[in-house]
């Protein structure tokens, strides 16, 4: 298993290309060679998700990787909706119940917090 902490909009962004199949496979970090080769392997990765454009540009990497196979996320949540309206971040707390339900092949719920 495999647990990315801090995963930004770049990160999600270039897993997500890599996932599709650009011509151009982004691996440009240890972080998304791991990923990249986590997934290839058929291992979980916990993606632990914290960005100011996580509602924005990144959702659709976001969106995309959560319904791909061997992809777990901690729960998000908006850490200032009033001054940052596009921002989300992990609720850290519940880390190990993620890592705990990966690896028994369950998202624990509710995502979206």
């Amino acid at each position: 298993m495999s647990i990315y902490i801090f995963c930004f909009y770049s990160t999600s962004g270039n897993v997500y290309n890599n996932i599709i199949g650009f011509r151009f496979i982004i691996t440009d970090t240890p972080v998304t060679m791991a990923v990249k080769s986590h997934i290839r392997n058929a291992r979980p990765a916990v993606i632990a998700l914290a960005s100011n454009d996580s509602l924005a540009g990144s959702m659709k990497n976001i969106g995309y990787l959560m319904n791909m196979k061997n992809y777990y996320f901690v729960p998000i949540y908006q850490d200032d909706y009033a001054n940052k309206p596009t921002s989300a971040i992990c609720d850290f707390s519940r880390l190990e119940e993620t890592i705990k339900a990966a690896l028994a092949g369950k998202q624990i719920q509710p995502v979206l917090c």
